[in-house]
């Protein structure tokens, strides 16, 4: 993970597709995707939504196809206001959002692996809560807290 893709304490980003845009755009702007993967992520977010609710807090997990990508990576944004994702698994449940870790898996077999580490290290709410507070220059904690956790 690059800290050019930690986005940290965004604001303006008034929905789900911006914020995907937003973010999709990182990984463009480092090579790490190519110019197709920002509207497949739009589109399949719509088709299979990736928003996570947990006790107390929203997360998303947004990815797409490896066809897309040019080699892994992920990329991290947070909010400083909440835009409403879609529930995993359902089409019409919202999940309100401030954290977003958005997924450029080039091997297909790894995506489900990084899904499941992911999930779990979400499911903390210490750690969410950390990821939130930092500031926008902290984002070498990010790179830190990620890697304690063998996520990087």
């Amino acid at each position: 993970m690059q800290e050019e893709v930690i986005c940290l304490q965004v604001d303006n980003i008034k929905n789900a597709e911006q914020a995907l845009d937003y973010l999709g755009n990182q990984l463009v702007a480092i090579g790490a995707v190519k110019d197709s993967y920002v509207k497949a992520v739009i589109d399949r977010e719509a088709i299979f939504p990736t928003g996570l609710q947990f006790e107390g807090y929203g997360v998303a997990i947004p990815h797409t196809d490896s066809e897309h990508v040019n080699h892994t990576q992920l990329a991290l944004m947070t909010l400083t206001e909440p835009v409403s994702f879609t529930q995993m698994a359902t089409n019409d449940q919202p999940v309100s959002v401030r954290l977003i870790i958005m997924l450029a898996i080039k091997d297909p077999h790894e995506q489900i692996d990084m899904l499941q580490k992911l999930i779990t290290l979400l499911q903390n709410p210490d750690v969410v809560h950390d990821l939130l507070a930092y500031g926008p220059h902290q984002k070498e904690s990010v790179l830190q807290l990620l890697s304690r956790h063998h996520i990087i």
